[in-house]
């Protein structure tokens, strides 16, 4: 293509990996250019758009909001023209060369970030998987292409954005080994009382569905701290005699820590586990494999692994 436009494809691709990787030397890397050929692309790229597209601030580079703007449907546009030059490439894992962002809680990577890893080390060995761990605030991290991939409890999405449900979930309730809890039948009343609890939120909340089912059994259970994921709160909970949550999902996790896991004797609603992307990787072979992982993954019985 020429540069008639502006803006060729080579500029594209360019732009798109330099947008990934926030850094000319991981592009150059990429790329298979030298440092200096990359910033001499990039020099191209900030006239044709007219924006500085990275900058500086500190010791690394940031996109501009003109980039961050740009950046998803960018990346769109590198993958529909893959696919129409190259039809037959991507259908090929293992030729494929891509990073693809996973958000979701840090349970995810936890639980299955090894299986998923050396899933793509043997299928797919170009593929790259970075774990981005949610925010305490929503945004459209898909739409803005930011993440590929949203896997969890999908409880906000922009309209177009695709979600499939894959399992049903519940809490449990978790305790070190030996815990006086465990010595007896546990009530409603001893869950409650029997010792402090530990809340996992990530935006600090302190109050539940757990609160309002011991509520409308005229209980109150006593929080003494929050933490911002399951993971971290498993360690707080092993060195401590304070009573936490995990899900049956994460169960393994609290299992290999040593504690205990038990039914929660309250009415609880269940949780509903799934993943959501955006449609412009419908047609995108890689892109399908990975929501193939993940659904396997978090699909209940022996498939899950």
């Amino acid at each position: 293509m020429t540069q008639s436009t502006g803006l060729d494809l080579n500029l594209l691709v360019a732009l798109d990996v330099l947008l990934e990787e926030e850094s000319v030397q991981g592009a150059a890397r990429r790329l298979h250019l030298s440092e200096p050929a990359m910033s001499r692309t990039l020099g191209r790229i900030r006239k044709a758009l007219g924006d500085p597209v990275l900058v500086r601030a500190g010791r690394r580079m940031v996109p501009t909001p003109h980039a961050l703007a740009v950046r998803a449907e960018v990346g769109a546009v590198v993958e529909r023209a893959r696919a129409l030059f190259a039809p037959g490439r991507d259908t090929d894992l293992r030729t494929v060369t891509r990073t693809f962002t996973v958000l979701g809680h840090d349970m995810i990577a936890a639980t299955h970030g090894a299986v998923l890893l050396a899933r793509a080390a043997r299928e797919a060995p170009g593929i790259r998987l970075r774990f981005l761990s949610e925010s305490h605030t929503d945004a459209p991290y898909l739409r803005q292409g930011i993440a590929d991939l949203e896997v969890g409890v999908i409880d906000s999405a922009a309209p177009e954005v695709h979600v499939e449900t894959v399992r049903e979930d519940r809490m449990l309730g978790v305790v070190r080994a030996g815990h006086p809890l465990l010595e007896g039948e546990v009530t409603p009343e001893r869950f409650a009382t029997a010792a402090g609890h530990l809340v996992v939120s990530r935006r600090g909340r302190q109050r539940g569905p757990i609160d309002e089912a011991l509520a409308g059994l005229g209980l109150e259970r006593r929080v003494v701290g929050s933490v911002g994921s399951y993971p971290a709160s498993l360690f707080v909970l092993r060195d401590t005699g304070l009573i936490g949550l995990i899900t049956e999902w994460g169960r393994p996790l609290a299992d290999a820590l040593g504690l205990v896991a038990f039914e929660i004797p309250l009415p609880l609603p269940t949780i509903t586990v799934g993943f959501a992307w955006h449609p412009r990787h419908d047609a995108d072979p890689a892109h399908a494999w990975l929501r193939g992982c993940v659904r396997e993954l978090l699909t209940p019985g022996p498939v899950s692994g």
